[in-house]
């Protein structure tokens, strides 16, 4: 494999910086909003989401961005720019600080958009496992995997797509942010199951067909790192889903239950 190297790898480091600079900024001057109008912050979620910047960081700046190393340190970089670092951005409720930040007109611009018919599909369950899990398989059975690794500036806007689209599933399946279109808990699990499915065949695939100009050992070091790393994401995933769908069961018993007393 071959890397970036070079003023270009330089410069595209300090854009994706940048840019996750500006969201924990965006971010932190949202939790001080909110305190100055008296609502309430956890800590916890502002710690989760600085996290979730932060491993974002690694993987998209520096040695493990250029993935010069081996197709180890690339898969390495896609999971946690597309799988590890989504999950704790999520926690970080960034739709709720935003409601809870901004002036009423802008709430309500937001609340609106929100509610909009392109936002109920781009956030369906079906359509933010399809931008995931599909965009992996163009990238690792099409040209455009030479291309991301010949082109900082294409590697950076890949890594982008697989925050944003790991970012748009994860909210997708356990987000608890305002979300007029939440899928039913039924319709979340097996999206869940099908999207590890799809992630896992592709693993296997890239086992037996490395992508172009990937040593053998290196794929299938890479794709072992893809299966198992995966399903451990993907585990993290639907344990949050399955305490999700438990709690809210037990709710509606309790609801059923009331009038009985």
């Amino acid at each position: 494999m071959h890397g970036h190297t070079g003023s270009g790898s330089l410069s595209v480091d300090l854009v994706a910086g940048a840019l996750l600079l500006t969201a924990a900024c965006l971010y932190l001057g949202g939790v001080a909003t909110a305190y100055r109008r008296g609502h309430s912050w956890s800590v916890d979620r502002t710690m989760t989401w600085l996290v979730g910047l932060a491993i974002a960081a690694a993987a998209m700046t520096g040695n493990l961005a250029a993935a010069h190393e081996s197709f180890t340190s690339h898969m390495l970089g896609h999971l946690l720019v597309g799988m590890v670092a989504p999950l704790l951005l999520v926690a970080g409720r960034p739709g709720t600080l935003a409601l809870r930040s901004l002036d009423l007109r802008q709430a309500r611009r937001l609340s609106h958009a929100l509610r909009s018919r392109p936002v109920r599909v781009l956030a369906h369950p079906v359509t933010a496992a399809s931008l995931n899990v599909g965009s992996l398989w163009l990238l690792y059975t099409t040209p455009l995997f030479e291309l991301a690794l010949s082109s900082p500036l294409i590697h950076l806007l890949v890594n982008i797509h697989f925050l944003l689209a790991g970012y748009l599933f994860v909210t997708s399946i356990v987000g608890t942010d305002p979300n007029p279109h939440r899928s039913s808990y039924p319709v979340r699990a097996v999206v869940v199951v099908l999207a590890l499915a799809g992630h896992g065949i592709l693993a296997k695939s890239l086992l037996a067909n490395p992508p172009t100009g990937v040593p053998v050992a290196e794929a299938h070091a890479g794709s072992m790192l893809m299966y198992y790393g995966g399903d451990l994401a993907d585990a993290v995933l639907i344990a949050v889903l399955c305490l999700q769908w438990y709690r809210h069961a037990g709710r509606h018993l309790a609801r059923v239950a009331e009038p009985a007393r």
